[in-house]
């Protein structure tokens, strides 16, 4: 079930890496001459930076096997790793299509379109190239039950580092104290906030261990091909 052969990674992940990076330059304004460096304050950066990062490193890794070890076989240094990378820009996704886009649409009775390039480039795209990654040229069957319980480290740790910022004093641009609308504590109150994000565990859990599933079902797959 797996794409062993290594030009087609290569050719993919190099076009995933530009890809990614052009939603970052795009959302950060980088080439301008007033760059917006307060969009790393927030997930959806943070996250697409690490996909990039991780992208990076299978594209260096599967260029050097190619050269070594020839164009069959897989270039995957950690399955567990890019399992994880998957998820943490899967939050990114869901809670882009299925919160954040639909509440921006209807705070400006309809006149905001969420869907702009460079949203879909960060929310959509990068999401949908790591998760493709993962299934076409990342092996299966090397998952553990407890690690859709460690995904939700990277989430939990934003956070932290969120509120932290906030009880600080600082804003994350704009004037704008909060990152996301389901962390607003004026507006939802603190029960609203617990509930929120205890909602939003349990849906991240749900999704890590529908990915711990697959995995298992496609490796069962491979064995009986």
């Amino acid at each position: 079930m797996v794409i062993a052969f290594r030009p087609a990674a290569l050719v993919f992940r190099a076009v995933s890496c530009v890809l990614i990076a052009t939603g970052l330059v795009r959302l950060g304004r980088l080439l301008s001459g007033a760059p917006d460096w307060r969009v790393f304050l927030f997930y959806t950066a943070q996250s697409n930076v690490v996909c990039l990062a991780w992208m990076l490193v299978l594209l260096v890794v599967t260029a050097a096997q190619l050269a070594s070890q020839g164009t069959r076989g897989v270039s995957a240094p950690s399955p567990r790793l890019a399992a994880a990378v998957m998820m943490t820009i899967t939050v990114t996704m869901g809670v882009y299509l299925v919160l954040l886009a639909p509440d921006s649409y209807q705070q400006s009775g309809g006149a905001y379109r969420p869907f702009g390039l460079t949203s879909d480039l960060v929310h959509v795209v990068a999401p949908c190239l790591i998760i493709a990654d993962w299934l076409a040229f990342t092996p299966k069957g090397r998952l553990r039950w407890f690690d859709p319980l460690m995904w939700t480290i990277p989430p939990y740790a934003y956070l932290v580092f969120a509120f932290t910022r906030i009880a600080l004093g600082a804003d994350f641009g704009a004037g704008r104290v909060y990152p996301y609308p389901f962390m607003d504590i004026e507006v939802n109150g603190l029960g609203g906030v617990v509930l929120w994000i205890g909602a939003l565990s349990i849906v991240l859990v749900t999704i890590g261990y529908g990915y711990y599933a697959l995995d298992r079902l496609l490796a069962r797959m491979a064995q009986h091909r």
